[in-house]
């Protein structure tokens, strides 16, 4: 089994805690060789903690023809500008999220990959989180029927103050949390269109120009509508999805799902009357209903690392059996296209204006 040589540039909470303590637990697929970080002492802590080299500038990097792959793990605002050198060194790139703000970046990035003749993946983890593939098993069971609606909230309360709260590093909710979900609800939407796009966004308890709240509606003639919340003055947060099909309902947590249905062979006839009911009486319907649950397993509990396992899994076939990546550049593009709708319909001053 071939050991990839990677170098990770960026030795913040996602190049260091993301990406490299997960890689160094997979020694057999993958080997790191390098780190780059503006401060010097990340890249010291990276040489005694993996026994690798370290470049203060990322660009050193690049000049080393021994690596199978550049995990791209900088500032947000940076992830277009320096996927494209990676791409254009002749490296196989994967770069964290957000990918980009815009759209028009997203179709760059792809034809420079392919003019380079190399992979380009994002990370997207979340496609692989145990709770949305449950979801998505309930889904494609049909037990529900016809998914109206599918509510997703990945809410909670905070007070950032950090550069992730500033729109000139592409901060905000949406940029930073909301990847996760809106990569996963355009899996219930469709992932083959363009949704209608209608979104309110605010600055409530942020110390940045960015937004900390984030709720968006999208629909699709003849596909789910789509109601999600990314916001950080939820003091109360409640399920992170609920389902509303024809025949039931579903809601759950990353660790716990349930859903209710009734079986429309088992449902007593019905028929429509227009004529007053007799008596002072109102619509009656005794229906049979059937409730399941799903706890997520004990091996999946530690949801960073299962969901990792399987994106580095994917990402090390592509690159040594030519494998097609789960997540391909194109479904970001998507992704990547709604946000920038989003922003365009909200837009909030920045700083100094």
């Amino acid at each position: 089994m071939k050991s990839l040589r990677v170098g990770v540039i960026g030795q913040g909470r996602s190049g260091r805690n993301i990406h490299t303590e997960f890689l160094k637990n997979v020694p057999g697929k993958f080997t790191i060789v390098c780190v780059a970080d503006v401060l010097k002492d990340r890249g010291e802590r990276a040489e005694k903690e993996y026994g690798c080299e370290s470049y203060t500038d990322y660009r050193e990097m690049l000049k080393r023809d021994d690596l199978d792959l550049i995990v791209n793990a900088t500032p947000s605002h940076l992830h277009p500008p320096v996927t494209k050198e990676i791409l254009e060194a002749g490296f196989n790139v994967l770069c964290e999220k957000p990918l980009a703000r815009r759209a028009a970046d997203v179709d760059e990035l792809i034809e420079v990959a392919k003019k380079a003749g190399k992979l380009f993946a994002i990370y997207q983890q979340s496609r692989f989180a145990p709770y949305y593939q449950q979801v998505c098993k309930v889904i494609e069971s049909g037990v529900l029927g016809r998914i109206v609606m599918a509510k997703v909230a990945f809410n909670g309360f905070a007070r950032r103050y950090d550069w992730q709260t500033l729109q000139g590093f592409n901060g905000g909710n949406l940029l930073n949390t909301g990847p996760h979900p809106m990569d996963q609800v355009l899996g219930i939407i469709g992932r083959d269109i363009m949704p209608k796009v209608w979104c309110q966004m605010e600055r409530v308890n942020t110390y940045g120009d960015a937004e900390d709240f984030c709720k968006i509606i999208l629909s699709h003639e003849g596909r789910t509508t789509i109601d999600l919340e990314v916001v950080s003055n939820a003091a109360y947060p409640s399920a992170i999805y609920e389902l509303y099909g024809t025949y039931g309902s579903l809601k759950g947590t990353m660790g716990r799902i349930d859903w209710k249905y009734y079986i429309p062979e088992e449902a007593p006839e019905i028929k429509l009357d227009s004529e007053p009911l007799p008596g002072p009486s109102y619509c009656s319907d005794k229906l049979v209903w059937h409730e399941r649950g799903w706890n997520v397993p004990s091996s999946q509990k530690d949801l960073f690392n299962s969901m990792g396992a399987k994106f580095y899994s994917n990402l090390y076939n592509a690159i040594t059996k030519g494998e097609d990546l789960v997540i391909p550049p194109e479904q970001v593009r998507q992704q990547v296209a709604v946000i920038e709708e989003c922003h365009r319909q909200n837009p909030l001053s920045k700083m100094g204006e």
